[in-house]
C-alpha cells in the first residue's frame, strides 16, 4: 500500500485553527445564553443597543463649516500660499 503524506501545510493549518476556533466560539455563545436564561439581569440587551448606536452615530458624525468660517480658511490659506510663493521667489 502506498503511504500517504502528513504533511501540514500552512493552508492546512490554518483550516484546522479556523474550526477550532469556530467550535470554541459555538460553544462559548451556548454558555452565554445559558447563563442569560439562568440569570436574565445580568442580560445586556439595553448596554448593547447603546453601544451599538454610538458606534453607527459616530462613524456617521461629520464636521459642518458655517459659510463664514469657510471664506476665514480660504483666505488664511490664501495668505499662507502667497508667503510661500513670495519666500520661494527670494531663495532663487
Amino acid at each position: 500500500m502506498p503511504r500517504q503524506s502528513t504533511r501540514l501545510t500552512v493552508q492546512n493549518l490554518r483550516d484546522l485553527a479556523r474550526k477550532g476556533a469556530e467550535a470554541t466560539l459555538r460553544e462559548l455563545r451556548a454558555q452565554i445564553i445559558a447563563i442569560e436564561r439562568t440569570f436574565p439581569e445580568l442580560r445586556l440587551s439595553r448596554g448593547r443597543r447603546v453601544l451599538r448606536h454610538s458606534m453607527t452615530m459616530a462613524t456617521k458624525r461629520t464636521r459642518r463649516l458655517s459659510a463664514a468660517a469657510r471664506k476665514a480658511i480660504s483666505q488664511r490659506m490664501s495668505r499662507y500660499w502667497a508667503e510661500r510663493r513670495k519666500a520661494k521667489a527670494k531663495m532663487k
